[in-house]
């Protein structure tokens, strides 16, 4: 069986962690490899996965070790394999045992996911080591050929679609969160950074002429919204009822956005997984200095409207830079619900495409075994 580590080092959110927890899980689900993943802090693993336990430094779950990656890093086995996520930097004891091994791993840096049109020249290239006889490999994440890929299960559609056509499924997952569903609101999933459009975007919901059912995980969004609301954990005003909700684990999280008509996600982790949730979404790209981002976000709406009617594009590209500072413009929410049934159809066949690529997952262990 093949053994693979993946060093994952946790910034200031779950993205990075959540990725690479979802990565371990299906390389060995579906690839049978032997995972190692090592982490530097366990908390947000374990609020992602409610089986981990954040005071344990080894521990198996879904047949995946974890790892806490302390400073005083152990002597272990070299992995045949070696993924370092997001351009952390891996001990230096581990690189020398790699340099030391008579059979060298194959190493990759995971990079972050862009839709920018130099990654797919980027992706795969080599980077060998200064001073040591190692090379190193870029990958790149991405959403056309020539890239790595997207996360994504062999079976997530299926059960996406499962869920969405059982009525009986969704009254039990609203049940499960303590929320009555009401069939005639429009559902709405707010996750999210802090954000100076959301009190326009929250009266705009309350002054809607059909009624709007909010559900909102904890995110740093959720104290500007309680300030806005002033108490309680559910907040109504107007045609708008807002149900705040504990963080959630991956896999409610994922039939949460299944279960409702939209849904404003941000980072990395909870974008790709709203791309397969195959409804109509908003993404709060992580900001980053100069304003780097706005680039990333439009090379993405470049990809992502194409086959789009022009004036359905002006809104979602419009709504899309207003969520994001980019710009003066208003939220125009009642030109985003006119246009709805176009977006939502859109997504659902852009989505149909992208699935017919191969996933990250499956692309990465094809590199390994032909680097």
């Amino acid at each position: 069986m093949p053994r693979w580590d993946i060093f994952c080092a946790v910034i200031d959110n779950y993205g990075d962690i959540a990725v690479t927890w979802r990565l371990a899980r299906q390389l060995t689900a579906e690839h049978g490899i032997k995972v190692r993943l090592w982490v530097d802090d366990l908390r947000p693993l374990a609020a992602l996965c409610p089986d981990a336990d954040a005071s344990t430094g080894r521990q198996t779950i879904d047949g995946v070790e974890i790892r806490l990656w302390a400073a005083d890093f152990p002597a272990v086995d070299i992995a045949d394999v070696v993924i370092e996520a997001f351009a952390c930097t891996i001990p230096d004891s581990y690189i020398a045992a790699m340099a030391a091994s008579a059979v060298k791993p194959r190493w990759f840096n995971l990079e972050y996911l862009s839709a920018e049109d130099w990654v797919a020249g980027c992706h795969r290239l080599p980077s060998p080591h200064p001073r040591l006889s190692l090379v190193k490999h870029f990958f790149f994440p991405g959403f056309t050929a020539g890239t790595g890929g997207l996360l994504r299960e062999h079976d997530l559609l299926d059960r996406r679609h499962e869920f969405q056509a059982s009525s009986a499924q969704q009254a039990e997952f609203w049940a499960q969160l303590g929320i009555a569903s009401d069939p005639a609101a429009f559902k709405i999933s707010l996750f999210g950074y802090e954000n100076p459009a959301l009190a326009e975007l929250l009266q705009a919901w309350i002054d809607n002429p059909t009624p709007i059912c909010c559900m909102l995980p904890d995110s740093r969004l959720t104290p500007q919204v309680s300030e806005f609301f002033e108490a309680g954990n559910t907040w109504q005003r107007g045609n708008l009822r807002v149900h705040r909700l504990p963080f959630l684990d991956q896999e409610r999280y994922d039939r949460l956005l299944w279960a409702c008509d939209m849904n404003f996600v941000r980072g990395e982790d909870s974008f790709v997984r709203a791309l397969w949730a195959g409804r109509p979404f908003v993404w709060h790209i992580y900001p980053q200095t100069d304003n780097a981002h706005h680039v990333k976000l439009d090379a993405f709406l470049a990809l992502y409207r194409q086959g789009l009617g022009s004036r359905s594009a002006a809104v979602l590209t419009g709504f899309w830079h207003s969520w994001n500072q980019i710009g003066t413009q208003p939220l125009a929410w009642q030109a985003w619900q006119a246009a709805y049934p176009q977006i939502r159809q859109h997504h659902e066949a852009w989505v149909s495409e992208l699935a017919k690529q191969t996933d990250l997952a499956t692309n990465l262990v094809k590199a390994a075994c032909n680097a």
